[in-house]
């Protein structure tokens, strides 16, 4: 992400022109790295992965959806969820990104997943419930420890990560612990996914333009050590 700002540890503020991750740019006590190629992706990312969750939320709700609600919502996860998150990717790893790239192309994959679950359930074929909830437990194995790395850029991001941590962990437990009560906490987490991702995606649009910070970005949770010589 070539995002709004850098994040000023001593000030907890936000520079214009400068990155947080996705930015392509690190922490200064980690270093500068080069200038990017394109410009800056993580909105289109961003806003791909709201519009996903949005087409998910009714469902996530257990409204009864039938099969055409099934093929709009599997389309809209491949093309929005998908297809703008992959996009996102590659420009952001193009860019010298390492870690934006990696998540939002991973992720990519992950919601091209959703949408062939959903096709295929509006065709009468359930995907192995099993093989998914392991690629969850992996894909949690992921998310945690970059939650942790994401920390170091922004409390949002943190938050934005924390999100997506909660949520599989609720995917988990329903289906190796067969836990309860855990759909509606999981499309509270979806909702809260395409608030967090909208709301960073604006203020990394309207904040350069506005010329002032229109929506907040918090800044960084932990500090990065100081490089050894």
């Amino acid at each position: 992400m070539r995002a709004i700002a850098e994040v000023h540890p001593e000030t907890s503020d936000f520079a214009e022109n400068d990155g947080i991750p996705g930015s392509g740019r690190a922490p200064r006590a980690i270093g500068e790295a080069p200038a990017p190629r394109f410009a800056d992706p993580t909105p289109l990312g961003l806003i791909g992965l709201a519009i996903g969750c949005a087409a998910l939320v009714p469902i996530a709700f257990g409204a009864k959806v039938g099969v055409p609600g099934l093929i709009t919502a599997a389309v809209i996860c491949l093309l929005f969820g998908g297809g703008c998150q992959l996009i996102a990717g590659l420009l952001n790893l193009a860019n010298g990104n390492l870690l934006g790239g990696t998540l939002f192309a991973a992720f990519a994959f992950n919601w091209a997943l959703n949408g062939w679950a959903l096709w295929s359930l509006a065709h009468g074929v359930v995907p192995e419930h099993q093989i998914l909830l392991a690629t969850e437990a992996a894909s949690l194995l992921l998310f945690v420890p970059l939650t942790y790395a994401f920390g170091h850029y922004s409390g949002l991001l943190f938050a934005f990560l924390l999100d997506i941590d909660i949520l599989y962990g609720f995917k988990l437990l329903a289906g190796y612990g067969h836990m309860g009560g855990t759909q509606i906490p999981i499309a509270l987490c979806t909702v809260a996914l395409g608030v967090i991702a909208l709301w960073i995606a604006i203020a990394m649009l309207v904040n350069p333009v506005a010329g002032r910070r229109v929506l907040p970005m918090p800044g960084p949770l932990f500090r990065a050590a100081a490089p050894v010589h």
